[in-house]
């Protein structure tokens, strides 16, 4: 009997110094990031007041964007994550000041990365101070970019065309796969309002992606257009990733997250289960580095995977990391290790395994370095020639939110 009270005693410390340690971890990496941020924000203070934080240039000095790039809200969204763990006051009022900076967007209708804009930055804003103001204003970005789904494609566009690497063709109703992140505008919509329109457009939009665009490995394709008097598929290409048949790596992870959030506001078990295999296509994939920190499409380089004539990736042979994708699985992986059985350990340790990768010198910049951001080594577009091995805005926004999810697990 002693033996087994004993073995209880050591393992309840065990658990207890582990929770201490890994705190700490959490508590350190939030303290970084404060740093880069209070860094980063002199830096904007001699910039135009409306120019919003996105990458690097050649030099490694920041260059930024307007509000009406897709985005501008990562940067708010980053300073409420840090005052939420911090409760430094001096960033609450900079993340205030970014947040409301984006109030034209609840008007915007170019095109659909609004849940991005208003949502990272006003939906953080309302959870953190309830202030109505901000409900309202991501009430009308809803509508707004409710106006951009038709129920001929069961789909919300994405953008206006797009022209295929191929050089053949030219679509005119494309939705990206990056899309499934907008719908939790509407779901928060529809639980506010109560108006089922909202719900409706988000679940026919997962559906018809569903679909449509994750294969039956759980991998995905980018890009997927439609014709949109019939509603019939045109075609399906890629526009960041390396090959059309080919699986980019963060439109890879946009779908874990997305599904994820879709389960979480539907518990409809054809998206967990649609999660699950996004997310083991990820995690068991062979060409995924010890790190889990994946290249920047799953298959770039390899036989049988083609980039279109028109593409960058043509001259491209160098294997980049994409540690913009690692960030977005990791928070996704938390939530979903939540709502399974029998792989909670699995996601949950890959989800802490790539944010420790994350968080190592290789990927985490030195204070002061990467031009105030946090994360380094992503990739923004190659086939366009853009964003290669650089920081992104993004990035840093998605490993704070894994921070957060999970020293919330901590507790």
């Amino acid at each position: 009997m002693r033996t087994v009270l004993y073995s209880i005693v050591l393992i309840g410390l065990f658990a207890f110094t582990t929770d201490k340690r890994e705190n700490g971890f959490v508590n350190s990496n939030f303290s970084f990031v404060q740093q880069q941020l209070k860094h980063m924000l002199k830096e904007t203070a001699t910039r135009n007041s409306l120019a919003f934080p996105r990458t690097t240039d050649a030099s490694g000095k920041m260059t930024t964007t307007s509000m009406y790039d897709w985005t501008p809200g990562f940067f708010p969204g980053s300073l409420w994550y840090t005052f939420e763990h911090t409760k430094d006051e001096s960033i609450k009022e900079q993340a205030i000041a970014w947040t409301e900076k984006l109030e034209p967007l609840k008007d915007f209708t170019k095109h659909h990365d609004l849940g991005f804009m208003v949502y990272c930055s006003y939906g953080n804003a309302y959870r953190l101070t309830g202030n109505k103001a901000y409900r309202d204003i991501l009430i009308q970005s809803a509508r707004s970019l409710s106006t951009r789904f038709s129920p001929v494609t069961g789909s919300i566009k994405s953008w206006n065309g797009f022209k295929s690497w191929h050089g053949n063709k030219t679509y005119h109703y494309p939705v990206i796969i990056d899309n499934m992140m907008n719908l939790e505008l509407l779901f928060f919509a529809a639980r506010e309002t109560g108006d089922t329109s909202f719900r409706h457009v988000a679940v026919t939009h997962a559906e018809n992606t569903m679909k449509n665009q994750i294969r039956p490995d759980g991998s995905s394709y980018h890009v997927v257009c439609y014709d949109s008097t019939t509603g019939r598929v045109e075609g399906r290409e890629t526009a960041q990733g390396y090959a059309d048949n080919s699986t980019w790596s963060r439109g890879q992870a946009w779908g874990i997250y997305g599904f994820t959030m879709v389960y979480r506001e539907t518990k409809d078990p054809r998206f967990l289960a649609t999660a699950e295999r996004m997310a083991d296509f990820y995690l068991n994939h062979k060409n995924l580095p010890a790190d889990k920190i994946p290249y920047w499409d799953f298959n770039a380089g390899e036989a049988g995977y083609t980039p279109g004539v028109n593409s960058n990736a043509l001259n491209v042979q160098t294997k980049y990391r994409d540690a913009s994708a690692a960030a977005i699985t990791a928070s996704a992986l938390f939530e979903l290790s939540g709502y399974v059985k029998g792989k909670e350990d699995k996601y949950r340790k890959a989800a802490v395994q790539m944010l420790k990768s994350l968080a190592s010198p290789a990927y985490r910049a030195p204070e002061g370095g990467n031009g105030n951001f946090v994360i380094m080594h992503c990739v923004g577009s190659i086939p366009h020639k853009s964003e290669i091995d650089k920081p992104l805005v993004y990035a840093d926004y998605y490993f704070a939110e894994a921070l957060q999810r999970y020293g919330a697990s901590l507790k």
